[in-house]
């Protein structure tokens, strides 16, 4: 039996992928809830909504304000944080090394990395936070490492293709993501994963990395793999696939009479409106506004737009107040 999915439904989903908040994430479940069509063929769907708001408001009550410092969290910075997870000598630290200037530690034995270590990747006029994390099995993962997983907007799965057990790395990274619940990997591919995440398959220049990345891709065929080196391989391709997976646009102010400022852009999440920007530029404009005009996505140059109008990377607006 076809469960028969609206459109609007998939939106609900679409949204939920791009929750961060337990608010959001909750009012997006909600909504899926709702518009779902209710009958047999969606009965494991609306248990499987009903299940995780239940663990979202569980969540909410045990949540306490931190008592004291946590080594595991990292504070956000520039377009969005992407931490990283992979098995030890996976090739993680000399990724963020490579595409970052961050002071890693890239050593030949295991465990160099103990706690979280964040650098700043450089991406046209912005930059997307890396994180590098200490390594994580199935059998050994440091308390407190889910919760920087959770916390971030993206993870980068990390696999190193020069070695026989990269399809053991594979398996066992994804089998305990999923466990945690970071990531969601069920065969329905209705509800979507708590976490978007790129598989970037490290040291493609070594031998026997060719043969290896067609094994992972034959046997993990719904999956995408980046395959790169630290040594500059794939970087260039990674680097946009980690700004974009992180559903931003990069907006900039112009103030009348004077010329855009393209140096440092706003940074708002992909469908925000001209009246998301006001409120970012500052918190009275949205009820302040009387008019915006758009370079960039408009018909025209200057064009002036409604105040629902939505914004597209690269977008300069002046607002007027």
């Amino acid at each position: 039996m076809s469960a028969n999915l609206t459109p609007q439904y998939h939106a609900a989903v679409d949204k939920l992928r791009r929750a961060r908040t337990i608010e959001e994430k909750e009012a997006a479940l909600l909504e899926m809830h709702a518009l779902i069509p209710k009958h047999k063929a969606t009965e494991k769907l609306q248990a499987d909504i009903k299940k995780r708001l239940s663990r979202l408001k569980d969540e909410a009550k045990k949540k306490k304000p931190a008592k004291g410092f946590d080594p595991f969290a990292v504070e956000r910075e520039g377009a969005g944080q992407i931490v990283l997870a992979g098995y030890p000598n996976s090739g993680k630290s000399a990724l963020v090394g490579s595409l970052t200037r961050a002071k890693v530690k890239v050593t030949e034995y295991p465990y160099a990395t103990a706690l979280p270590v964040s650098g700043m990747m450089p991406y046209k006029d912005t930059y997307v936070q890396l994180v590098d994390t200490p390594p994580a099995t199935v059998e050994a993962i440091p308390p407190g490492l889910t919760g920087t997983y959770k916390a971030a907007d993206a993870l980068l799965i990390v696999v190193d293709l020069s070695t026989p057990e990269c399809l053991d790395q594979l398996e066992g990274i994804m089998r305990l993501l999923e466990e945690r619940e970071v990531i969601d990997l069920s065969e329905e591919g209705e509800i979507a994963a708590s976490q978007p995440f790129i598989i970037a398959a490290t040291k493609i220049d070594l031998p026997e990395s060719e043969n290896n990345l067609q094994v992972l891709r034959e046997l993990w065929p719904q999956l995408a793999f980046k395959p790169v080196s630290s040594r500059g391989a794939g970087l260039d391709e990674l680097r946009k696939e980690l700004f974009d997976i992180l559903g931003v646009i990069r907006i900039y102010g112009k103030a009348t009479g004077r010329d855009p400022d393209k140096e440092r852009p706003f940074i708002l999440r992909e469908g925000s409106t001209v009246l998301d920007f006001a409120g970012t530029v500052h918190k009275d404009f949205p009820k302040k506004l009387k008019s915006a005009q758009v370079w960039g996505s408009s018909r025209f140059d200057g064009q002036a737009v409604a105040h629902d109008y939505v914004l597209e990377d690269g977008d300069v607006v002046e607002l007027q107040v």
